[in-house]
């Protein structure tokens, strides 16, 4: 195993890639950063914005929206441009009590919204299939919320789509004038968490391809057709989870008061019950976590040294979210001891090793981890 000599990603993380320096492309992507002409980006967002009201029928812009400080930075600076959004949820079968009310405080900001949810059998079948399948039972909720904005859009005639964050960028991916500002198949495809998969792979005797409408998007060529275009915000203006944290605070998120549910932050995640598992499960196949991620972007911009990060990683440990677990089997019917069975079978066998009764990875970034 191999980690980036200035955040602490491991090689292992899909689409990471080390120069000979030993440094990360996701953190030379922000390196990168510094040189960009924000105020060129600016202008040419204004431009997006112009071209999107003059070829609006009803609405300028969908947003795809959760219940979280995202998504709240992103109906505020839609506003703030004066675009008129559609605000489109796909809603979770595990959705928080906090996600709700911070979801209720975005459209309160004022935008039309709509709260999409999928047939609860579908979704359960989908969900299990996925966990079997790929170890990742949140496949269908990254199939729905990156395909949904999309044929709602082509739907209502809206000419534009706005997202927030490029994690295809922020967490290390191509160049970024290629994959930067649009969103298209292939970015779903490659960097949507959908293991490379579309609907019509996971058609079954289980899944009929009317089950699985909601998880269908449009082409890339109906989508031309139909002049939609899906941007980042991030491509646009300086993105940093603390900055956008700030902007939503301000205009009514609420982040959590009892501390991180998964990862670093206590902002984040936080609207969904069960994404915990996804980000979990990464532990057996790539040997990081949730936290990683997170303290390897507090690293970049410079709120955390290295040494800090891994004092923090330290203290946190393995992290399982055992309450997690407990629901999502309970949703999708069956016992914790078939979701672990489960589970160990994407063990990674390239990293881990089986030594003195418990598993390790072989040259973990901390020699004395506490394995059990």
């Amino acid at each position: 195993m191999r980690y980036c000599c200035r955040c602490i990603l491991p090689e292992t993380r899909p689409h990471l890639r080390f120069d000979a320096r030993g440094v990360c492309n996701a953190c030379t992507a922000h390196e990168l950063k510094g040189r960009i002409d924000w105020q060129a980006r600016e202008r040419a967002f204004r431009e997006v914005v112009q071209h999107a009201k003059a070829r609006r029928k009803r609405y300028d812009c969908v947003i795809p929206v959760s219940g979280g400080k995202d998504s709240t930075w992103q109906v505020v600076t839609c506003l703030r441009y004066g675009l008129h959004p559609l605000a489109v949820t796909w809603k979770s079968p595990a959705r928080t009590e906090l996600g709700a009310r911070n979801l209720a405080n975005l459209v309160s900001l004022g935008v039309d919204h709509l709260d999409f949810q999928v047939n609860p059998r579908v979704e359960k079948t989908f969900m299990y299939q996925a966990f079997v399948r790929c170890g990742d039972p949140a496949i269908p909720m990254h199939l729905a919320l990156f395909n949904l904005p999309l044929r709602i859009a082509v739907a209502f005639d809206i000419p534009l789509v706005v997202w927030g964050e490029n994690s295809a960028f922020e967490y290390g991916g191509r160049e970024e004038e290629r994959y930067g500002f649009r969103l298209d198949g292939h970015w779903i495809r490659t960097y949507g968490a959908t293991h490379g998969t579309t609907a019509q792979d996971w058609v079954s005797e289980a899944l009929s391809p009317q089950d699985l409408t909601p998880y269908t998007g449009p082409s890339d060529e109906e989508l031309a057709r139909h002049g939609v275009l899906a941007i980042f915000l991030g491509y646009y203006f300086p993105w940093d989870p603390a900055a956008t944290l700030a902007v939503a605070q301000a205009h009514g998120f609420t982040p959590r008061a009892e501390g991180p549910k998964t990862g670093y932050y206590a902002y984040a995640d936080i609207d969904d019950d069960f994404i915990s598992i996804h980000h979990y499960l990464k532990w057996y196949k790539f040997g990081f976590t949730r936290t990683f991620d997170n303290l390897s972007l507090e690293i970049r911009h410079g709120r955390l040294s290295r040494e800090q990060a891994l004092a923090i990683l330290r203290q946190r440990g393995e992290e399982i979210p055992h309450d997690d677990i407990a629901r999502f089997c309970a949703y999708v019917g069956i016992r914790p001891e078939a979701f672990w069975a489960i589970a160990e079978r994407f063990r990674n066998r390239d990293i881990w090793v089986y030594e003195d009764g418990v598993w390790k990875i072989k040259d973990f970034l901390i020699p004395d981890w506490p394995w059990r």
